[in-house]
């Protein structure tokens, strides 16, 4: 194993405030108002009032509940009430998102298939040597929602309390500590294998078919530690079902404002940051990527404290580039590759 490229997750143009982790329920707010600008503009550049005359799909990659899925359920509700029609979440798993990102790539580029995309497309242009669609040519990025901080969490038998703890603790038994995933590849599987290196340490990889499962293994002692995202692990974490042992963020986040950061563990530059973001069809009409460009957007965000990583079409897509960049290194470091 090559040791991995430990700044290259966290985008290097993120400013300070960007990195700052939010809440998950300051996080969730902003992504209630994304979804009603989202709305409202899908509405106004349609130009139409013929649209929608039919319920949208909001296709999301994975299973239901997981990150992705709790972010695109609160999406799909905001634009339900704003556009007077149904918008209702689609689970297509499978293939590390590949198939339920496959088919939007190969949708009708009419506005009414979206994808909930994620670190996962941008991965997977370097991890899968066969693609069935590509993510540049076939996608087209219409908006970045947002971003939060992976936490690293561990179930409470596990005998320690921090990241350091951790790996003198794997130190001490070689290859019998597990961490799970949500699939070979995955951002959470990359992450951990970010942490082995860094460590210099045995974990052993257990694969699953999404991350809800992994979550639900950890709380019942089945495999002893995974990478998650915050909105995933504050509630487990507050309900002292797991514990976390640090979060992947310059700063400490103020969702969890007693766990210190991979940084302040002695782990410099240790970020890892998840994100999602909305995509369509090649081809949708411009009329409606133009999608979360709002400069009221951007006033009730600050106001909030919190920003997406990018607000416009042209931002997402310049920043999704530089993912399928930065996460083809991690890859290759990493030597993980899917047939």
């Amino acid at each position: 194993m090559h040791e991995l490229d430990k700044g290259a997750i966290m985008p290097e143009y993120a400013s300070t405030s960007r990195r700052r982790a939010a809440s998950a329920a300051v996080q969730l707010r902003v992504m209630r108002m994304l979804g009603c600008v989202l709305a409202l503009l899908l509405w106004n550049s349609a130009g139409a009032q013929s649209y929608p005359i039919r319920p949208i799909r909001m296709i999301v990659p994975y299973a239901a509940g997981g990150g992705v899925d709790i972010v695109a359920r609160t999406l799909a509700q905001e634009l339900s009430k704003r556009l007077g029609q149904s918008v209702f979440v689609e689970n297509k798993p499978g293939a590390g998102s590949n198939i339920g990102s496959d088919a939007v790539a190969k949708a009708q580029p009419d506005g009414y298939t979206l994808l909930m995309a994620s670190p996962a497309n941008a991965i997977n242009a370097t991890l899968y040597a066969k693609m069935p669609y590509n993510p540049s040519r076939d996608l087209v990025p219409i908006g970045l929602v947002g971003s939060v901080p992976s936490v690293l969490i561990a179930h409470p038998a596990v005998a320690a309390k921090s990241a350091t703890e951790l790996a003198t603790l794997a130190k001490s038994k070689p290859g019998t500590l597990t961490y799970g995933t949500g699939g070979n590849g995955t951002s959470e599987h990359l992450s951990a294998e970010m942490f082995k290196s860094a460590a210099g340490v045995d974990l052993v990889h257990v694969p699953y078919k999404g991350g809800s499962a992994v979550l639900t293994d950890l709380v019942a002692g089945q495999i002893s530690v995974m990478f998650v995202n915050q909105i995933s692990a504050v509630p487990l974490v507050k309900s002292g079902k797991v514990k976390a042992l640090a979060v992947a963020s310059e700063k400490r986040s103020p969702a969890l404002p007693e766990v210190a950061t991979f940084i302040e563990q002695g782990f410099p530059d240790f970020r890892v940051s998840v994100w999602w973001g909305v995509m369509g069809p090649a081809n949708i009409p411009k009329e409606i990527v133009a999608a979360l460009a709002s400069a009221e957007m951007k006033e009730r965000l600050e106001a909030l404290t919190a920003q997406p990583i990018g607000g416009t079409p042209e931002l997402f897509a310049a920043f999704f580039g530089d993912e399928l960049v930065r996460w083809a290194r991690v890859v290759q470091a990493s030597g993980a590759k899917v047939d």
